[in-house]
């Protein structure tokens, strides 16, 4: 049997939870972020007033287990606006038991009700567990990402 989870809005009484799960992300990608933007990025995701930037989180037995951000925009090459999953972290005793596919399928659902369909992401070529996963719920591009020198 499944252990059972709920995937929820992110709430203002999660700081403490939500930045344990944003740090093991970030260590999982050998980043860091000051605590300013660490802050901003929790305020934004969880003010009502910006509708573009969005997370979602995943609860069981009452601890934050998972979470998913993402932002709405628009696209020069068509006229709907478009879905980007930038972030997507599960503890690692919670991964295999569906997780990261809900946390997908919720940033779907939302995309559809936003009326924003067209979801993409980027993740590291290192990335091989949740590239497995991702092969089954999305379709690889052949893009590869630049940033500015």
């Amino acid at each position: 049997m499944m252990p059972e989870f709920n995937i929820r809005p992110l709430q203002k009484d999660d700081f403490e939870a939500w930045n344990r799960l944003w740090q093991g992300y970030l260590t999982f990608y050998e980043a860091s972020l000051s605590d300013e933007v660490t802050h901003t990025t929790f305020e934004r995701l969880c003010d009502p007033k910006t509708t573009d930037q969005n997370a979602l989180v995943a609860e069981q037995d009452g601890a934050l287990i998972g979470l998913v951000h993402f932002i709405f925009h628009a696209h020069n090459w068509q006229t709907a606006r478009v879905t980007y999953l930038q972030d997507l972290y599960a503890l690692p005793e919670a991964r295999g038991i569906g997780l990261g596919r809900a946390l997908i399928e919720s940033v779907y659902a939302a995309a559809d009700a936003n009326g924003t369909p067209s979801v993409y992401w980027m993740t590291q070529d290192f990335n091989a567990e949740a590239r497995k996963l991702y092969d089954r719920v999305g379709t690889l591009t052949p893009f590869i990402k630049y940033t500015r020198a």
